[in-house]
């Protein structure tokens, strides 16, 4: 895996993450600029977690920059079972530009990176979420007009989107505060690789306490206590995370001018109530739009 692809936000450097950021608003601000792009290029789209933001942003991206997307779900492929994702990267590379794989082993996307000739683009997996962090940082820049200096308050589990936003907050100048049960800590990895990343302006805060996260911050954030893949777990976790529910009296600790964000899905009533949600401080569907003029600043850099 190398910077031909986009697996991890903090594979790449804070100049880097700010170029692509910069071409994202310039996308956003005149898309028919970037029209022909990717002309004839095709995007392979890997999917074995299903999805509503990933699959519309990437196939209406790649048709806009002027490609086309091929749709392979989970019976066409049945990655590591009908078929090894080494051998599904070197069949895919003779064929395709670009993959975009969203599955639930972080494995299969290294693998796929490791294997391909061509850019392979993590839409999701069990251990990072890059591409929504980018998102997520287009969306505080549109709204907050500079990253350097925010403070982020991440309320819930230790997730995959909570070590994504970590890894672009470091790069970014954000300081970044989790706030989660105990046990449902961001991985060790992630942790160790932000003490080793952090400065005055952009550090990691672990806390269990919501409260203390949210006091003074610019956006707060949480996403689904039970992401697919841990249905199981459900009740438990509803226990665990009741007093982590973003409400209106959590929220008000933010500044006055702080903003609500979520990865979306949301599971209205359990992580975040809909006064929150629905108020004129969420920015929620801003941030779900922004999957797509990210997403084609990530193919734009990878695939022309």
């Amino acid at each position: 895996m190398t910077n031909k692809d986009f697996i991890d936000v903090s594979d790449f450097s804070q100049a880097e993450l700010e170029s692509f950021l910069q071409d994202a608003v310039k996308i956003k601000s005149n898309p028919s600029a970037y029209t022909e792009a990717l002309k004839g290029k095709a995007l392979a789209m890997i999917f074995e977690k299903p999805s509503l933001r990933t699959r519309v942003s990437f196939d209406v991206g790649i048709h806009q920059l002027g490609g086309f997307s091929l749709y392979l779900a989970p019976s066409d492929i049945s990655l590591g079972k009908r078929e090894s994702a080494p051998d599904v990267a070197r069949n895919l590379e003779r064929m395709v530009q670009c993959i975009m794989v969203r599955t639930f082993s972080h494995k299969i996307a290294l693998d796929l990176a490791e294997y391909a000739g061509i850019p392979v683009i993590n839409g999701l997996t069990d251990f990072s979420h890059p591409c929504q962090a980018m998102a997520d940082y287009l969306t505080v820049l549109e709204v907050k007009k500079r990253l350097q200096g925010t403070k982020l308050a991440y309320v819930g589990d230790g997730n995959n989107v909570a070590h994504s936003l970590i890894h672009g907050g470091l790069r970014l100048g954000v300081h970044v505060a989790i706030a989660t049960p105990p046990a449902y800590e961001p991985d060790a990895s992630v942790v160790e690789w932000a003490r080793e990343n952090a400065s005055d302006a952009a550090r990691l805060e672990l806390t269990h306490d919501p409260v203390q996260a949210v006091q003074g911050a610019d956006v707060v954030y949480t996403d689904v206590w039970t992401s697919m893949g841990q249905e199981s777990e459900a009740a438990a976790r509803l226990k665990v995370f009741q007093p982590y529910q973003v409400n209106h009296k959590l929220f008000s600790l933010a500044r006055p001018d702080a903003v609500f964000m979520h990865c979306l899905p949301a599971h209205r009533g359990e992580e975040v109530t809909d006064e929150v949600i629905d108020s004129p401080r969420s920015v929620v569907f801003q941030q779900a739009e922004n999957r797509l003029h990210a997403q084609k600043s990530i193919m734009l850099r990878l695939m022309r």
